[in-house]
């Protein structure tokens, strides 16, 4: 997924502020589903919560860069995924991030549905 830095992004200097390189993350997993008509939105189907994240700033992004998030499947389990994104600038890699998701229903780690994993596992592939 492409994205555009625009001004609501940056410090008063025009370099991203480190928190929106994890909205952009965000973002590109969201859209993994919006593409598919996927409703992973419902929280009486149960939905994902972030549980663990380690980050990796490389380079800043500055305003009006456009920038490519690129993810990766590291690990799918019944309840849960690990993701690897990536922040490219030009083809530079500039910040890199895991993200483990847990799948939740009624505030408990549960099974994901059949066709949320398909998703995943088409992402993989």
């Amino acid at each position: 997924m492409k994205i555009r830095v625009y001004y609501e992004d940056t410090d008063a200097g025009g370099v991203v502020y480190h928190s929106n390189y994890l909205k952009f993350c965000e973002r590109a997993r969201s859209e993994i589903f919006f593409q598919k008509n996927a409703d992973i939105f419902d929280k009486d189907r149960g939905h994902f919560l972030l549980k663990r994240t380690t980050c990796d700033f490389i380079k800043s992004a500055k305003l009006g860069d456009i920038l490519e998030i690129k993810t990766q499947i590291l690990e799918l389990k019944n309840a849960s995924v690990i993701l690897e994104q990536d922040i490219f600038k030009d083809d530079i890699k500039i910040f890199s991030a895991n993200f483990v998701l847990a799948y939740i229903k009624d505030s408990k780690p549960c099974k994901m549905d059949e066709n949320i994993k398909k998703y995943f596992k088409e992402l993989s592939t």
